[in-house]
């Protein structure tokens, strides 16, 4: 039996961490772990998830999965979260994230000198803890495996799985969800997308990052606790 363990937090973003778990349990003998500090309920964009582990609790686990979302940044400053996510990680086989989860594990202390993925709209605060930013869906470094923004948890958890129990064991559960990504616009890259909308969104996003610079260099200047 292989464990993931997946820490959560408020605002965190729910597909960042439900894709990858609708992935990894398509797979018998994988379970998968959703944990919070204390076991408490978490809220993502005004979905709540209640019932989960705590985390604190938890002593170790082959796999540590950190999703991103918008409160990825509180949690880098909430001491208990980072002290229980940097104890599985020390320990764990893989260390992994989804989207801004990667600045977590950076601040964690596990990013240094390592290639690492991440939403484009935080992509250039890796260097911050001495990550590499890669513009890619997947990016592997040695045991690091981390995912691009939001939707590639689906590429990572096929990466994971693949890593995990092989090829094959991956494909059975890409074809079991039918995962065959058509989408109807050919916006969902910041080279691709049509100018406006990439101005349009990345004003969206530049809003919805007020301040999080700032905060993230604070983190990095500090170090890990």
């Amino acid at each position: 039996m292989t464990t993931v363990v997946i820490p959560v937090y408020n605002e965190v973003t729910q597909l960042d961490f439900t894709a990858p778990h609708q992935f990894l349990t398509m797979i018998p003998d994988i379970k998968v772990v959703v944990a919070s500090i204390g076991g408490a309920p978490v809220t993502s964009h005004g979905l709540k998830f209640d019932q989960l582990a705590d985390l604190e609790a938890i002593t170790q686990c082959d796999v540590v999965c950190v999703p991103g979302g918008l409160g990825c940044i509180d949690a880098m400053e909430d001491k208990r979260f980072m002290s229980a996510v940097g104890k599985l990680a020390s320990s764990a086989k893989y260390v992994t994230s989804v989207c801004s989860g990667s600045l977590i594990l950076g601040a964690a202390g596990f990013l240094k000198g390592r290639k690492a993925a991440t939403h484009w709209a935080y992509l250039d605060l890796l260097p911050a803890f001495g990550a590499i930013p890669e513009k890619e869906r997947v990016v592997r470094d040695e045991n690091v495996i981390t995912g691009g923004g939001v939707t590639a948890g689906a590429d990572f958890a096929l990466t994971l799985i693949a890593e995990l129990r092989g090829e094959d064991a991956a494909q059975c559960v890409q074809l079991a969800l039918e995962y065959s990504p058509a989408p109807p616009f050919n916006a969902g890259n910041v080279d691709t997308a049509p100018t406006h909308i990439r101005y349009a969104t990345m004003a969206q996003m530049g809003e919805l990052m007020s301040g999080v610079r700032e905060r993230v260099e604070k983190i990095a200047a500090r170090g890990v606790n």
